[in-house]
C-alpha cells in the first residue's frame, strides 16, 4: 500500500469524524442519550488518545499527550468513573489536527518500519495507521448513531 494513501486516509477520515462531531451543539457534547455508555465530548478524547496510542506507543516512538488522557480516554473508560475535569472540547479539536500532522511530517516516510509485537497484529508503522482509521470509523458510526438520539431527545 502506498505511503501517500495511507496518509490522505487519515487526512479524510479525521475529517469526517471532525465534521460530524462539530454537528452536535455545545449544550449537547456532555449529554449521554440512552444506551450509549460515553458522550460526545469523550469519544473526541478518545479518538485522539486511542490513535496516540495506536500509532506511537505500539511503534515505541515518543508520546505527546498528558498522561492524565490515558485514564479519561483509553480502552475501557467512561465519562462515570471520572475523577477529573477532562480538557476542554476545543483543545481537543485542536490536538486532534496537530496530531495528523505530527503524524504525517514524522512518520510519512517511515511507514514500512516493523513494529513490535502487538495486539493488533500490525507488522508496519503503516498498518497502526490503518488500524487507526478503522478505529476512526467505528466512532463516526457511534458518534452518527449518537446525533441521531440526542435529536430525537
Amino acid at each position: 500500500m502506498r505511503n501517500e494513501f495511507i496518509l490522505e486516509l487519515l487526512d479524510s477520515r479525521l475529517n469526517v469524524f471532525l465534521q460530524l462531531v462539530e454537528q452536535c451543539p455545545p449544550d449537547k457534547r456532555r449529554v449521554i442519550p440512552n444506551g450509549f455508555k460515553n458522550h460526545l465530548h469523550w469519544h473526541v478524547g478518545h479518538v485522539l488518545t486511542v490513535t496516540e496510542f495506536h500509532v506511537f506507543t505500539l511503534s515505541n516512538q515518543p508520546t505527546f499527550l498528558p498522561e492524565r488522557y490515558q485514564s479519561l480516554f483509553a480502552y475501557g473508560t467512561k465519562p462515570a468513573d471520572w475523577q477529573e475535569e477532562p480538557p476542554a472540547w476545543d483543545d481537543l479539536i485542536a490536538e486532534l489536527g496537530a496530531q495528523a500532522v505530527l503524524i504525517r511530517e514524522t512518520l510519512k516516510d517511515r511507514l514500512d518500519e516493523p513494529v513490535p509485537e502487538n495486539f493488533l497484529k500490525a507488522q508496519t508503522i503503516g498498518e497502526l495507521i490503518v488500524s487507526t482509521e478503522l478505529h476512526m470509523l467505528d466512532h463516526v458510526g457511534f458518534v452518527n448513531a449518537m446525533l441521531k438520539a440526542l435529536q430525537a431527545s
